[in-house]
């Protein structure tokens, strides 16, 4: 019966590990001001979150159901897209892949109940947030500050229940982009890896 508990504490775990990320990628780039932000410590690192109320509501509604879905086994990608407000263009797009144990037939680690250290897992999301943190150093300074917004993709399997305010949308993929691949992290259930591509 250690199951269901050890798959809502991976799941917990992945999703306060997005909620970071979200926070941090909209902070680094610039997209919202940066005085709509506190420090919090997570992680070891101290990390910034919103405190700007309509946003914590929107990312609070799309990991709820984030949540849902891998509780489900039912999403596979999460994807932030930094979109330009004039042009309505995808500037970047951070891209993670979710790999759910023992389902991904072709995960590498499609292995069944191996268990993984909690310490050796903190360390890994450590070390991606860092990353996601250190980005701003090669990628292209965006022009025209507070001129973006962003968008939460979700990718989830074909009977996967979707609520309504979650739109069918395309890939939004950025074409003759750079892609640096990030660390990735491991739990008992899921494997999460990183990426994010941009424009020249």
């Amino acid at each position: 019966m250690s199951r269901p508990i050890s798959l809502r504490g991976s799941t917990k775990t992945i999703t306060e590990f997005f909620e970071y990320s979200i926070n941090s990628i909209l902070y680094q780039r610039g997209v919202y001001p940066q005085d709509d932000f506190t420090t919090a410590k997570k992680y070891g690192l101290t990390l910034l979150k919103t405190t700007d109320d309509e946003l914590k509501a929107y990312i609070r509604v799309v990991l709820l159901q984030v949540h849902k879905w891998l509780i489900g086994r039912k999403c596979n990608k999460l994807v932030l897209c930094v979109v330009d407000k004039d042009e309505g263009e995808v500037v970047e797009r951070w891209a993670f892949d979710i790999h759910h144990v023992g389902k991904d037939e072709d995960a590498e680690d499609s292995r069944i109940g191996e268990q993984v250290d909690p310490d050796q897992t903190q360390n890994q999301i450590r070390a991606l947030i860092r990353q996601i943190t250190a980005s701003v150093t090669f990628l292209p300074e965006l022009a025209n500050e507070g001129n973006y917004t962003f968008n939460v993709l979700a990718y989830t399997d074909a009977n996967a229940k979707v609520p309504l305010e979650w739109s069918d949308s395309d890939s939004k993929t950025i074409s003759n982009g750079e892609t640096v691949q990030f660390k990735s992290f491991r739990t008992d259930d899921h494997r999460v890896s990183a990426q994010v591509s941009y424009k020249h």
